[in-house]
């Protein structure tokens, strides 16, 4: 069945769908309508869960840690402001390795005060030890929603499902909804290994020496390692059972491809219309979209872009010192590889300026014209 809805809505459809059990959260823009729509539900008898309302988005994530500890199927959202109070509880939920799904809204950090949309609230969290996914479109961030609860559930590591503030947030799309019966058999009930047994009461996040912390943070990288073969089978049963997948990376025009535009979010939609203009006026440009951040596919990377001249990362967001955080992070990637393209930077979007076709079509010829690297380039509307 396909219904008109925004993507917010689609997030709060795959969290109703995944028969999520307690909703803890706090409301922020461009978040708000997820949570809105989660109240409605609940209030209407159709969310089969329970919404807690608290006080800021950091008791949030301690609501959500201290449920799913019990075996509990939990979800909150939050943007911005709200993404950088929960930090701290954000390694604890990692920490912790509870099966928390969050949906964020990217939305550019303060200061000056901003509302559009921008990926440092998201990537700023990199290190917190969250598998994140950047969603292109609302059909994928409700798919991605139901995918997500079977990975974290699998490898006992927090999710973050990630759109863009007010493009995929707010724009309607028609959105297929999955069958309730076909997303219960995908998405069991919640077998939480560790869950905490009121009987038998123990302590949890207990102070470790140094050696105890090292073992413990390896195991973590090594787990988290692993999860990428789990998230790429979790993708492919998704789509033999709902007949659309989407993988870690999407390659488009790869095989023939001089040069390569590297996006990731809503900017994707756009640039597939400008690759394929491009290519009409005998451009032979290529497209990669990075869905998954964290674990990084850089193997895959490495793979795609093997033997090609020239990429271009376009980056919604910035790391002030060094450039945009998908390029940093393509780059270190790429760095094995004998032979290695020309990485350009492109920094577009920032605070929700749009980037239409033109601009990016912009990005393509400068990077075409290109014979070395340099900083990041800052593009604004052509």
């Amino acid at each position: 069945m396909k219904e008109l809805m925004t993507g917010n809505e689609a997030i709060a459809h795959g969290v109703r769908l995944s028969r999520v059990q307690l909703v803890a959260a706090y409301p922020i823009t461009p978040q708000t309508p997820i949570y809105e729509k989660l109240s409605q539900w609940e209030s209407e008898g159709k969310l089969g869960g329970v919404m807690v309302r608290v006080e800021s988005e950091h008791t949030a994530m301690a609501t959500c840690i201290a449920a799913s500890l019990t075996g509990v199927r939990v979800f909150t959202a939050s943007s911005s402001q709200g993404i950088a109070l929960m930090h701290e509880m954000l390694h604890f939920a990692s920490g912790n390795r509870v099966p928390i799904v969050m949906g964020c809204v990217n939305r550019a950090l303060a200061v000056p005060w901003a509302f559009g949309s921008d990926q440092t609230d998201t990537l700023a969290q990199r290190d917190t030890g969250w598998i994140q996914f950047y969603c292109e479109d609302n059909q994928e961030a409700l798919d991605t929603v139901i995918q997500a609860f079977r990975v974290s559930e699998t490898v006992c590591f927090p999710s973050m499902v990630i759109i863009d503030g007010f493009y995929t947030s707010h724009f309607m799309e028609p959105v297929e909804i999955p069958p309730q019966e076909a997303v219960d058999e995908f998405l069991p009930p919640l077998p939480m290994p560790n869950r905490f047994d009121f009987s038998v009461p123990a302590f949890l996040s207990n102070v470790v020496g140094p050696l105890d912390y090292f073992r413990f943070r390896q195991r973590s990288f090594s787990d988290m390692a692993h999860s990428m073969e789990v998230i790429k089978r979790v993708d492919e049963e998704f789509g033999r059972t709902f007949g659309r997948s989407y993988g870690v990376l999407e390659g488009v025009h790869l095989e023939d491809a001089e040069a390569v535009l590297i996006t990731s979010g809503a900017i994707t939609g756009t640039a597939r219309v400008a690759v394929e203009e491009l290519r009409g006026e005998g451009f032979r440009m290529g497209l990669l979209k990075i869905r998954l951040f964290r674990p990084f596919p850089a193997k895959e990377v490495c793979r795609l872009l093997e033997g090609k001249r020239k990429v271009g990362v376009i980056d919604r967001n910035i790391s002030i010192g060094q450039g945009g955080i998908f390029c940093q992070e393509l780059k270190a990637a790429l760095y094995p590889m004998a032979t290695r393209p020309l990485v350009q930077n492109y920094i577009a979007g920032l605070g929700g300026l749009d980037v239409p076709v033109e601009l990016i079509k912009e990005v393509a010829r400068d990077l075409m014209g290109r014979d070395r690297e340099e900083g990041p380039i800052w593009m604004a509307e052509p």
